[in-house]
């Protein structure tokens, strides 16, 4: 009788015991999806990376992280008037093997419209953290063809025209994003660009690299019309990744190196004579030798002929 009572006692035990772990995780995950909603709802697109796993199912469709990060900046670049909250605060939440099924009824605001969505997400505890596996909205919804879902993003070339380069570019280890902003090219001359490296611009014609996160100051480079961006990663130990911008001419291509920090070139451009050197991919152009040092590959002209050398150098 006494071994009985025992062991009814540690049955109650770990069963109430299961009980308060499963209501604290279920706490938290709720808490966890509030604060969620409450991050779309200031248009802090920033702070939602750390909110997904690198792989998401993202409303029907594979996405990365940064990519499911990209398509919130577009959202709140379109419609900055943009609210969301759970309807009622009522969340229903499943448990699954590893993971939490939520559905909720989300509210949202933008455009002087007001809908609800039936939506979901699915959520894992990684390393202490919830993260988010897949969002989406229940395919029986209406008024799926709303411009507030990422299909109706994918296509639009005016939203996406301007490429976004995603890193840490002031060290607070959330993701910013940097775009180039190109003068407009006389359309009398746009024809001329396979030909000469001089070309008429629309007033100055100068590029501008802009980034998400105000702190950051914006960098001009004078007399670059077409341009690509790389993400250099911190290179001088600061914390915050270095930028690159290729000045594309029809002959010639020059890596400029940036501390994005600062806006301060670290070195002289990068220049490659693309009509010798042709098909040379960045990792064949930059290296990273070690702290504040790069080896860097560049076109220079020796008796008379075009040739590829490298060097190791120090950054400023």
């Amino acid at each position: 009788m006494k071994l009985y009572s025992i062991v009814f006692c540690l049955f109650i035990v770990l069963v109430v015991g299961c009980k308060k772990a499963d209501t604290k995780d279920e706490l938290e995950v709720r808490e966890f999806v509030k604060q969620w909603n409450e991050t779309h709802t200031q248009l802090k697109s920033s702070y939602l990376g750390r909110d997904y796993m690198d792989v998401i199912t993202y409303y029907g469709k594979e996405r990365t992280r940064l990519q499911v990060q990209e398509d919130k900046n577009l959202l709140f670049e379109q419609f900055p008037d943009y609210t969301q909250r759970i309807l009622d605060d009522e969340l229903v939440v499943t448990k699954k093997t590893g993971s939490y099924l939520l559905t909720f009824t989300k509210r949202v605001n933008y455009n002087g419209i007001e809908a609800d969505y039936t939506c979901y997400i699915s959520v894992i505890l990684k390393n202490g953290k919830f993260r988010i596996l897949r969002e989406g909205v229940a395919e029986n919804s209406k008024n799926l063809d709303a411009p507030i879902f990422p299909y109706t993003r994918e296509h639009n070339s005016v939203i996406t025209k301007n490429r976004r380069l995603y890193g840490d570019f002031n060290g607070d280890g959330l993701s910013d994003y940097a775009t180039v902003i190109s003068p407009k090219i006389s359309t009398t001359t746009t024809k001329d660009l396979q030909d000469s490296e001089e070309v008429q611009c629309k007033g100055a014609c100068n590029s501008l690299i802009k980034f998400s996160n105000s702190d950051l100051k914006s960098i001009t480079i004078n007399g670059a019309y077409q341009s690509q961006l790389e993400n250099l990663k911190d290179l001088n130990r600061d914390g915050a990744d270095e930028i690159g911008f290729w000045d594309i001419k029809p002959t010639t291509k020059s890596l400029y190196i940036f501390n994005a920090t600062n806006g301060a070139l670290m070195t002289k451009p990068v220049v490659i004579n693309t009509t010798v050197h042709k098909n040379l991919d960045f990792i064949d152009v930059f290296k990273k030798a070690g702290p504040n040092k790069i080896t860097v590959t560049h076109s220079a002209l020796e008796n008379g002929k075009w040739v590829l050398k490298s060097e190791v150098v120090t950054l400023d």
